[in-house]
């Protein structure tokens, strides 16, 4: 008897979603290629789930993040079926087994069904269930079918944290006032100000780059921590909560850890040891979260509750 994963899928449906979000290249795509390596993105949280339910990527959905990495890609090295993430479902779909993720692979993802076999309780269901379709339709928002191409991949963030960084040194005036150019900028001025100081930071970065945040809005969004670290919980505005944030994201603190975020800059780097460096608004060392000045501060992952955000590239 054939085994499940030496057949090709049943097909049903299709999945019915508003269409094909992008083209998805891992880290390791030739240069020669012509491609880049793909910016995170709720799609892939969509496949790793299809796939899961498909059999070949473990189904450990707290784990999952929104970057197309090489494991998932290409399947991790060795003979095990359930590891084997895209580049074992073309294989089993006979397409050429790449690892690269374009319109016929995502067409065979909206067909197939989980195989009826042991160890799969949704068998006979499409394996892009309701959850992955909500998933697929905000990429198609996104993306639209193509890669963010017009900007450069990660420049938003690299010029938010530039804007951040030639701040260094500033202070609010009078001390302990709150009163500020970046609550100036904002509209609320006199208020809390270290969240409208990383607005201020990416609204006028993405200016110096010729873009649009598609998360920041001069006088909305954000003067308030909680909406930050909640939006991004909820994947909205192009926020999303990651593991590994990369230079430019946002880190929010909670020091009580009761579940009421304090205070955010913007993640610089990683210094070793579960430690990284932050470029923070409204901060100094003996008042972490309202103590005036712009700084570099030293961090540690596990010195409080910690949750770093995945801020969007323009699309």
């Amino acid at each position: 008897m054939t085994a499940w994963h030496e057949a090709p899928y049943k097909g049903g449906g299709p999945a019915k979603v508003k269409g094909f979000p992008r083209p998805l290249y891992p880290p390791d795509v030739p240069e020669a290629s012509g491609h880049e390596p793909s910016p995170r993105g709720p799609d892939v949280v969509a496949y790793k789930r299809t796939i899961a339910r498909l059999g070949r990527w473990p189904w450990t959905p707290d784990a999952w993040d929104d970057g197309y990495w090489t494991d998932f890609a290409h399947g991790s090295p060795g003979p095990d079926v359930e590891r084997s993430g895209v580049a074992g479902v073309q294989w089993q779909q006979h397409l050429d087994a790449t690892g690269w993720l374009g319109q016929k692979t995502f067409s065979a993802l909206c067909y197939a069904l989980v195989p009826d076999a042991p160890g799969f309780p949704h068998a006979g269901e499409q394996a892009m269930d309701s959850v992955a379709r909500e998933l697929i339709n905000e990429a198609w928002t996104m993306f639209e079918g193509h890669p963010p191409a017009a900007i450069a991949p990660g420049a938003v963030r690299a010029a938010a944290l530039d804007r951040a960084q030639d701040e260094l040194g500033y202070s609010e005036s009078p001390a302990g006032s709150n009163r500020n150019k970046y609550g100036q900028w904002y509209g609320m001025d006199g208020s809390p100000w270290c969240a409208m100081f990383c607005t201020w930071a990416y609204e006028l970065g993405a200016k110096d780059v010729g873009a649009d945040s598609p998360t920041f809005v001069k006088g909305s969004r954000y003067a308030y921590v909680p909406y930050i670290v909640a939006d991004a919980r909820g994947r909205l505005h192009g926020l999303a909560t990651t593991d590994e944030p990369v230079p430019g994201d946002l880190v929010c603190y909670d020091w009580e850890s009761n579940g009421e975020y304090d205070h955010v800059g913007l993640f610089e780097k990683w210094t070793g040891g579960g430690s990284f460096q932050a470029i923070e608004g409204n901060t100094s060392t003996s008042s972490n979260s309202n103590g005036g000045q712009v700084m570099r501060r030293s961090r540690s992952r596990s010195g409080q509750s910690t949750v770093f955000v995945h801020v969007a590239e323009p699309k």
